[in-house]
Order: C-alpha cells, then structure tokens, then sequence
C-alpha cells in the first residue's frame, strides 16, 4: 500500500494540469490544490491503518452481498478520490464481465489491469462525458470530427487518441484516467468505440482544473467547502498514444455502450449511497436551525421537516434494497441491484431541490445575509451582533450564526450550486436513470398483476392494441 507521503511524491510525475491560467508545476504545495493533495493523502493513510497484512481493505473484487456492502460503506468513508477510484475498478471488472462472451482478449486486459492496479495502490479517476458531443446525435453526424474521442491513427504496437473529456471529477490528482465512450456507437463510428487507460503524466495529456473551493481569507464561513473539495477537470488527449495491453475497445462498436453502462451502474450506486448520507444532513440542519429560530413547534415547520424525513427514508430503503438485492456477474463478482440503484438514485436527484427549499424556508434569509465570524470578533459590534443573533439563552449568538454559514456553504453557494448541478448529473444525467429502470422493472408482472385485480388474467389483450415496454 502507498502512504500518504507517497502519494504526494507520487504526483511529481511530470503531469501536465493547469489552474485558473496557469500550469501547476507542485500541487502539494499549490494554495489550493494542495489542500485536495492533503485530502487525499490522509486517505491513504486512514486506509494504511485498516490494512490486513500489507492489502488495502478496499482491495479485491466483492463476492458476496455482505462484501459488497462494506465496500460500499468503506469507501464512502475514505473520501471522494478512494470512492472514484473504487467506482472505476469495478466498472472495468463489471464491463470484463459483460465482454467476457464477445470479447475475451479485452476482459483478460481487463483484469491484468485491475489486479495491477490493486497491487500497485494506484487511483483511477473516470473520463467518459466527451467536450463536444451531443449525446443524442451520431459521432458522423456531428459537425466536427472532435466531438467524440476517438481513434486517429492505429500503428503495430497500439493507437493514438484525440479529444477532450468533461467535468473529470479529481482527474489531476490520481494516476490513471479510465477512457470510455460516453454512449453506444453504430457501424461506421468504429474510431469513437474506444476505451483505454491512459496515465495522467502520458505525453499529449493536459487537465484544466476548475473548483467551487472558496477564495477567502476565513475559512470558518465555508465549514465544508474550505476543508474538503475535488476539482473537475478538462481533459485533453492531444495525440496520446496508448500500448495495446492498454486498450480495451478498439472499433467494436457494438460493445461501446458496456462501458457506460457499466460506470453508470457503479456511480449512481455512489451517489445514492451519498444522498442517503446527505439527505440526513439535510434534515438534520432543518431541525437544528428551526430548534435555534425557536420554530420547532410551528406546524408547518413540522410538516416540512417530516416531508424531508419520508424523503431520506426513502433514498435509504432504496440504498438498502440495491445492495441486499445484489446480483452475480459470470467471474463471481456481485453487483448492485440496478433497479433499486436507478429508482433510488433518480428519486434522491429530483427530489433534492425540494429539501434545500424546506430548508431554506425554515431557515429564513440569514442564510445568505448572516454577519462573518470577523464581525463577531470586532470589539465594537462583536457583542452586539452575539446578542441579537441569539434567540433565547440556550442559543448562543455565534451558534446561530455558525449554523447558518454552514447552511450557506452546503446549499447557497458555490458548493451548493456544484451540489444542485452534480446531484442531476451524475452517473449519467436522469434521463438515463429512467430508461435503465423501466428495463428492469417487471412490467410484465405489473400487467399481469392489474389483468388479475381486473378478473381479466385469461383474456386477450390483442383488442386493445400493442403493448409497449421499452
């Protein structure tokens, strides 16, 4: 396993990144990727610690439903760089399984690469949302041939890319970028059905970073958002080559969209895992600042806190539904239910608006107009401000005020903004969440069930037209 000092020393790589104009040259040392270097770094060392015989507990494939969930629950508890990480090992172990009958020279590369990479402690971050792309038109309907990666030149010892990738979560600060399509491809797209792994420090790769991290002098106003943040990043393959053990689809169209599907699986389980963790978060501060404004005995207050309660009830169950319902691939492996992954993750999505809006209402506009810390600590006004930001005598002005910046910084402002905008997209954006769970959703037994409520379980349905599934 690495430690933490070796991770850092890890990325003096020669990496090409690049932040608000600038190439970094020492991201430990920068004023403010650093602090996502730390973050990281204490990752691995909080590992180290639950290390069995030298392995990282987050080493290794689940087998069983249990393991999964610990998994699960290990990660979610390591940080975001371990959580990406594990999230890009098993789409690559998830996309081994489902090529494992079309494509048995890429499932092999697949796992040599996976077991390497456990060996090696290394962290891989996702690169699958192309620059240009329009999701919904075909690569050779695009006006420009740069829309999607894909393949400019194939040569005895492996291929050369070209494009760029979008909001890259964290992509300058692990050590490969997992490359998959973004979408399924058609025949004559045989160049954009492509997936590799690329190390970050190859040559013709550049990331620009770009970060919701507070640019503040005091960092007590931004609770969340100035200890922990994972800049997004632009990638860029400009002519990159990639050895052929590294590749894993190379113009099989028609095995494009595995890998898609496959992160997309791994992440939305993530983030459900995250909302249900949030979502009590949520909740948690609706009662806090209701019990500070001396609101929590109004009834729509109450009503409004219930509403977020259901809420978080419901993401849980369906966090719970999706990893007790796991499902075993051909090599062993377990996965996600991905009914209850897509319903859950979709529902904590479409619903979150409504829980920062509960929130905000019981809140009230101190969220955003709250004095600074600073203020409170001004000889003139400092007392002053204590006094009429307290309530009552069990609420002391600067709680009160603490809290609200922590309302603040977690849902009306930068961070809260990349919260809104992250929640929808995601994993694939909602649009995709519905289409995977109306096909494995059983419809059939849905119609069934209602032609028996009906006393129409024997009857004909020809009559009454077609009947549309997916």
């Amino acid at each position: 396993m690495l430690t933490g000092d070796q991770y850092r020393a890890s990325l003096d790589d020669g990496r090409a990144t690049f932040f608000e104009g600038e190439r970094v040259t020492d991201l430990p040392g920068h004023p403010v990727l650093g602090t996502v270097v730390d973050n990281v770094a204490d990752g691995y060392d909080w590992l180290a610690l639950k290390a069995v015989d030298g392995v990282s507990p987050v080493s290794g494939v689940p087998t069983t439903p249990e393991e999964l969930r610990e998994k699960v629950e290990l990660v979610h508890t390591a940080g975001m760089m371990a959580h990406v990480n594990y999230t890009s090992l098993m789409t690559l172990t998830t996309a081994a399984s489902r090529l494992a009958g079309q494509g048995a020279e890429y499932a092999e590369r697949i796992q040599a690469f996976v077991t390497d990479a456990q060996e090696r402690d290394i962290r891989i971050t996702q690169c699958i949302t192309d620059a240009k792309g329009d999701r919904s038109l075909s690569p050779v309907k695009q006006s420009d041939p740069d829309a999607y990666v894909r393949v400019v030149d194939r040569q005895a010892d492996g291929i050369v890319i070209r494009g760029a990738k979008l909001h890259i979560t964290a992509a300058s600060f692990g050590h490969e970028l997992m490359t998959i399509p973004t979408k399924a491809m058609k025949p004559g797209e045989e160049d954009y059905a492509v997936a590799a792994l690329i190390p970050v420090n190859a040559p013709g790769v550049k990331i620009v970073n770009t970060t919701y991290a507070p640019r503040h002098d005091d960092l007590r106003i931004f609770p969340m958002s100035g200890q922990e943040h994972f800049p997004e990043g632009f990638v860029i393959f400009d002519d990159v080559f990639v050895p052929h053990e590294r590749v894993f689809l190379d113009g099989e169209t028609g095995s494009a969209a595995v890998f898609a599907h496959s992160l997309g699986l791994w992440e939305r389980l993530g983030g459900l895992s995250a909302m249900a963790d949030g979502a009590d978060v949520l909740v948690g501060f609706a009662q806090l600042v209701a019990e500070a404004n001396g609101l929590e005995r109004i009834s729509h207050v109450r009503e409004k806190i219930s509403e977020m309660i259901i809420h978080a009830t419901v993401v849980r169950a369906c966090l719970e539904a999706a990893l007790s319902h796991a499902e075993t691939g051909v090599f062993g492996a377990v996965f996600p239910n991905e009914l209850y992954t897509n319903a859950g993750k979709y529902t904590g999505a479409t619903e979150y608006h409504k829980l920062v809006r509960h929130l905000h209402d019981i809140a009230g506009a101190a969220i955003v107009t709250a004095p600074s810390m600073a203020d409170l600590e001004n000889p003139e006004v400092g007392p002053l401000v204590r006094k009429y930001m307290s309530t009552k005598p069990e609420i002391d002005g600067e709680y009160r005020t603490r809290l609200f910046h922590a309302i603040r910084d977690l849902t009306a402002d930068a961070y809260g903004g990349w919260k809104l905008v992250t929640n929808i997209q995601a994993g694939g954006g909602l649009y995709a969440q519905r289409i995977v769970t109306r096909k494995h959703y059983d419809l059939d037994g849905a119609k069934q069930a209602a032609l028996q409520t009906a006393g129409l379980a024997g009857a004909s349905t020809t009559d009454a037209g077609p009947s549309r599934g997916i």
